[in-house]
Parts: C-alpha cells; structure tokens; sequence
C-alpha cells in the first residue's frame, strides 16, 4: 500500500500588519528624523551663505553689467544691453590688463607648483627636525598678505632694494634694476612674491597627499633602479594626481584675480594704474580703478564677468591637460 502522507497541521492565520500597527516611541520618531532630516539641516547653513554671499551678488552683477550705472552721470538711459561687453573688444586698457595678468599668471603658477611638488617630495623623506621644516614652509602662508607685500615692495626697489644688492655680482652694468620699469621686471618682481606666498602650502598639501602612498610601492621602485627624480614623475604624481588638479584650479582661481600683490607694489596705489603706463595692472585692479575711481560700475560689471568666464575656460583647460599629463606618466 503506497505510504499515506500525515495531513499538514491547519494554518494559524496571518496577522495582518495594518490591523493594529506599531505604535512608534518616541526613540523611534526621534531616529527616523535624525535619519531624513537631520543632514539637510546640517548643510542647510552652507547653502543659505552661499545663496546671500555668492550667488545673489553674481546675479545682481550680471544685471548690473547690462546697465548703464555710471555714478557721477545720472542722465543716461538705464538699459545698456550688451553694450559694456562690446566695449571690451576695442578698450586698450582691458587687453593690456588680461596680457598682464596671464603673464603674471604664468610666471606664479607654474614655478609655484613644480617648486612645491619638489619640497613636498623632500619633506616626506626622514629628515631631522622634521617637523620643523614642516612647519617653516608654512610660514609664508600665516605672514599677512599686506605686510609681506609691503616688505617686497621695498625688496624691490630700485636704488636701496636687496634684490638688487644680490644681483649685483652677476650683473655686468653698474645701473641698478628698476623693477617698476617695464613689464618683465615687474612681472618677475610680483611673481616672486606670490610664489613666496603659497608654495608652502601646496608642498603641505602634496605631502598630505603622499603620506597615503605605500612605502612598499617606492622600495619596489629603488630595487628596479627608479631614482628619487624618476620614483617623483612616475609613482608620486600620479597617485596623487586628484590633489594635483585640486592645486592647478585653486592656483589659476587665485592667479587670475591677482590683486593685493600688484595693487602694494605700485607707489601710487590709489591710482590702481599698475605703474605709469599699465607695466603690471591685472584684471583686478582694472575692475577696480572702473568700478570706484570711474565711477562706471556697470562697465566694471561686465568686464567682472569676462573675468569669470575666462577663468572657467581657462580652469577647465588647465584641469583637462593635468588630467593628461599625470595620467599619461602612470
């Protein structure tokens, strides 16, 4: 006879959860608000900042920039339109600012962090009195900008400056330099003082990248023969090739609005002329010396916006060749 299966035990029924729901506590209304509401509330402050401080004065700059708001001249109509930006294309004193400024650019950033990128390499060597060298190029950083500007623009100058006083065993002429004379002095002169200023902090930045490298990965390296130069180019830029491009969009932000440096540097500075003829006035001083000594704050509200659109450009070029560059030595 086939084997009789036992009868499976009745079903008890199923309690359903919506009959009579759980009654939350106040633990569990507390959690579920920490859990839904709480990072909203957290970040919320950073937005609010930003919506007053940043983005309702760009806004406003950009309605600004199709006006005609020339203070001392009431008489004209309000609207401008595209006019301010048209202006740009024939004003001299613009192009002379924006090939002031990348020249300045240039001679700053580029210097600044390969010359951090090596100091960040030595310092993550065993040194003594590590922390100390680790701490001394920061220094430059804490200096108030103003005050070490001042220090340089004296260091500069032209008939008692030290720098003068040091290039005189290498120079050949007994004339001493005139760092406000021209444009490639005074770029140089500037420059300077601006590399001064943060290569300390992106070599501190460097090497907080580089503490996350493994050692191993640079033993491996020394026994295959890569020296320190070799072990510098080909392990440590590309692993740190995130901070890299942190550093060259940081430097060409701050490079592109160079104002304090060649604003001090100038001996007439209320002027804002950056020297007799414009040798060294940026993009900055220009929107300054328009917006507060011309009094046409509209057309310095335009030429504020070619500045941020060109430092978009130009930040994003930087980023996309970084990119490359770090990535292609892997």
């Amino acid at each position: 006879m086939p084997a009789t299966r036992a009868a499976p035990p009745p079903s008890t029924p199923r309690r359903d959860a919506t009959a009579h729901p759980r009654r939350l506590t106040w633990r569990d209304r507390l959690y579920r608000f920490d859990m839904r509401y709480v990072p909203y509330l957290l970040i919320a402050p950073f937005f609010g900042l930003f919506a007053v401080f940043g983005l309702f004065p760009l806004v406003f700059n950009g309605v600004v920039s199709l006006r005609n708001y020339q203070l001392d001249d009431p008489t004209l109509p309000p609207w401008a339109g595209f006019d301010n930006f048209a202006r740009l294309a024939g004003d001299e004193d613009f192009w002379n600012a924006l090939y002031n400024t990348f020249g300045i650019f240039l001679l700053s950033s580029v210097p600044q962090l390969l010359l951090a990128l090596v100091i960040a390499s030595l310092l993550n060597r065993r040194l003594r009195a590590q922390t100390w060298w680790r701490v001394g190029v920061l220094l430059p950083y804490v200096t108030p900008i103003v005050a070490s500007t001042m220090v340089f623009a004296v260091f500069f100058s032209r008939d008692f400056g030290m720098a003068n006083w040091l290039l005189d065993p290498f120079d050949g002429t007994d004339a001493p330099v005139d760092w406000r004379a021209d444009k490639t002095h005074a770029w140089i002169a500037i420059a300077t003082m601006v590399n001064w200023k943060w290569i300390g902090y992106n070599a501190l930045l460097y090497l907080a990248a580089m503490q996350s490298i493994p050692r191993d990965v640079y033993e491996a390296a020394a026994i295959d023969g890569a020296g320190p130069w070799r072990q510098l180019w080909r392990i440590t830029v590309p692993m740190i090739q995130p901070v890299v491009v942190f550093t060259v969009v940081l430097s060409t932000i701050g490079g592109l609005q160079l104002f304090t440096e060649p604003m001090l540097f100038d001996l007439n500075a209320q002027a804002a002329t950056g020297g007799p003829n414009g040798e060294w006035q940026t993009i900055a001083q220009l929107i300054y010396k328009v917006g507060w000594k011309d009094l046409d704050l509209g057309y310095a509200a335009a030429m504020s916006w070619a500045l941020f659109l060109i430092i978009l450009v130009v930040a994003g070029i930087n980023t996309l060749l970084t990119n490359r560059l770090s990535g292609g030595r892997q």
